[in-house]
């Protein structure tokens, strides 16, 4: 088959740069295009007089009529060509400004950014947050632990557990989101939307049994074309910020912990001593006891955790001190002492400070970057 454009013995392929826009016009009346041409008409007429998309049209319908001798069929091709650009060229024109009409009307609307961010907590979906922030605060979002990224997610619905998300309409009209978990249900019915400029501001009403409703207002601005969350009633939404607070949270409650795991120790130092008589060799004899009954070997006063001396991001030291010589045996083991030394595993993660404690109690500690705390370090609150 001759896949060349068709034409009459002896005569060239007239030039698409001789199209002009008369004659677009004149076919395209033809097939009712002749409004729609004009919803572009320099990019059309330019379309038509380009040589390359000329001929690739014209190759196109060649194939159906390469083989016909009709000077008639030859002499329709090239009129047939244009059409179907026109006809090409008018859907696009059409359609494409209704489809991004149609994005940016989506995009444009706050109330669905802010279910949309609701909803992503709900579902406790990191990434689908991450989107509903704006640049700065999505970069830190997203560099936030696991655990702290959960923890914001549910500050945003009040919920502990990811939960289903199910999207209806009040009897006023308004967008309700429900967060439905296995122990719990909230619903946060939006209100209506103040626009001022750039900014947007969201109220929603969240129902309580047997309280008065909460009311809390969002606040979101138009971040290349799209609306992100900026605050959540009178605090701006400064990830950043809040990740470094956040840290230092966590620090603390490490430390806290620290604290508390030494003085669980000791008091089962104490326990285990009034028990049987003496300090046990290690640690390990303060941990669980096996079915049949606790032991000198397995006294079950601590967890077993802290009885391997690493517990909350801390590893500890337990040191028998002998008490003073020239005692009978038994005397010297009931005047033996202890004391506990409590040092970060990774220093700055979980912790900063490292402690010591006695057997009196006395609880000392001081940042020291990462070694061990001894009884000369500063003395921490009461004894």
């Amino acid at each position: 088959m001759n896949d060349t454009w068709p034409k009459p013995r002896g005569q060239a392929l007239p030039s698409a740069k001789k199209i002009t826009f008369s004659v677009i016009l004149s076919e395209a009346k033809k097939l009712s295009l002749f409004v729609l041409l004009y919803l572009n008409r320099r990019e059309i007429l330019r379309f038509a007089q380009n040589d390359n998309v000329f001929s690739f049209f014209a190759a196109g319908f060649g194939r159906g009529i390469g083989s016909s001798r009709s000077k008639k069929t030859r002499a329709c091709a090239a009129k047939c060509t244009l059409l179907l650009a026109l006809l090409l060229i008018a859907l696009i024109t059409v359609a494409a400004p209704g489809v991004w009409a149609q994005q940016q009307q989506v995009s444009a609307n706050p109330e669905t950014a802010l279910s949309d961010a609701l909803s992503a907590a709900c579902r406790q979906d990191s990434p689908a947050f991450a989107n509903s922030l704006t640049a700065d605060n999505a970069v830190a979002f997203r560099a936030l632990s696991e655990a702290q990224r959960t923890a914001m997610m549910k500050r945003f619905v009040l919920l502990e557990e990811p939960g289903r998300v199910l999207l209806s309409t009040g009897s006023k009209g308004q967008k309700i989101v429900r967060c439905e978990s296995p122990s719990y249900t909230t619903e946060m019915r939006i209100g209506e939307t103040r626009v001022r400029e750039n900014l947007a501001f969201v109220p929603i009403e969240i129902p309580i049994t047997a309280e008065e409703p909460r009311s809390i207002t969002f606040g979101l601005v138009r971040e290349s074309g799209n609306w992100k969350l900026l605050s959540v009633g009178l605090m701006m939404l400064d990830v950043p910020g809040m990740a470094k607070q956040w840290e230092q949270a966590d620090l603390a409650a490490g430390e806290d912990a620290a604290i508390a795991d030494l003085r669980a120790l000791a008091t089962a130092l104490d326990t285990y001593r009034r028990a049987y008589g003496e300090l046990p060799a290690t640690l390990g004899a303060l941990g669980p006891a096996p079915p049949n009954g606790v032991s000198p070997e397995a006294a079950s006063l601590v967890d077993a955790d802290l009885a391997t001396g690493s517990k909350d991001g801390y590893t500890i030291r337990y040191t028998i001190i002998p008490g003073p010589g020239g005692r009978p045996e038994d005397d010297s083991i009931k005047a033996e002492t202890f004391s506990l030394a409590s040092t970060p595993k990774e220093y700055g993660k979980l912790g900063r400070r490292s402690f010591f404690l006695d057997s009196s109690g006395v609880l000392r500690g001081a940042d020291k970057h990462g070694s061990v705390a001894t009884s000369s370090d500063p003395r921490i609150g009461p004894s």
